[in-house]
């Protein structure tokens, strides 16, 4: 009977539309799609064109890595680590191996609602820390206010997404059945109470709830009479990525 119950919720769990991307490969492939309306970078609000960040058009300045500073990344918000160090299948080979052969975890590392533009550099310090409150003023990158302590292993967002990101790691806890720390639960909760939805969210929601099938219930429902279109935009098989 108990894998009965578990295998029932792995299934629910699993997003089933047909149009949500089957994998990280194609979840990427899809988000250059969705956010060619808006090309700006999550954290720091930079614009970017195709796979190149246009740094001065938010005062970004480079920490250490030039190269990987100048490079658009996709950025698991929850990292991947973290929803694999959850998994059984993480102590028995990792992230290939969760992505082979977990498929709660495919899904999960394939969610769109998860996935933002993210400067390479500020992806690679941001590392797989958890998101939260610091002490110290945002000078590591210039003009972009993003924070990272490497010492406490954590990283502090810009108030104008500290709500975006909040309600990110919210929906992904409930929708994967991911554990949060009681300090990180209560500042995740604390932020989306204390900064509103913002339209961006809204028209984020709208555009990724249409692939995916739904919404993140933080942010709202997603109008389905304003899909079709977006799901041929965001269709790989259409167009070359």
């Amino acid at each position: 009977m108990p894998r009965l119950i578990a295998l029932f919720c792995l299934l629910f769990a699993v997003p089933a539309n047909a149009d949500a991307p089957p994998n990280f490969a194609a979840a990427k492939k899809i988000a250059w799609r969705l956010y060619a309306e808006r090309p700006s970078t999550f954290y720091c609000g930079c614009a970017y064109h195709g796979k190149q960040v246009d740094l001065a058009s938010c005062g970004y300045q480079v920490r250490k890595q030039p190269r990987r500073a100048q490079r658009l990344e996709w950025e698991h918000v929850v990292p991947a680590w973290v929803i694999g160090h959850q998994r059984q299948c993480w102590q028995q080979g990792g992230r290939k191996n969760c992505t082979r052969s977990d498929p709660l975890f495919k899904a999960a590392e394939a969610d769109l609602h998860n996935l933002v533009p993210s400067i390479g550099e500020v992806n690679g310090d941001r590392s797989n820390y958890a998101l939260g409150m610091l002490g110290e003023k945002p000078r590591q990158y210039g003009a972009c206010p993003m924070v990272v302590n490497f010492k406490q292993k954590t990283a502090m967002p810009p108030e104008p997404v500290r709500g975006a990101s909040a309600r990110i790691y919210l929906y992904m806890a409930d929708h994967y059945q991911l554990r949060l720390s009681r300090l990180d639960r209560r500042t995740y909760e604390a932020w989306h109470r204390q900064y509103p939805v913002s339209e961006w969210e809204r028209w984020r929601n709208q555009k990724v709830g249409c692939v995916m099938g739904h919404g993140n219930p933080y942010i709202g429902a997603v109008d389905q009479g304003r899909c079709p279109a977006l799901r041929r935009a965001g269709d790989t098989r259409r167009t070359s990525g």
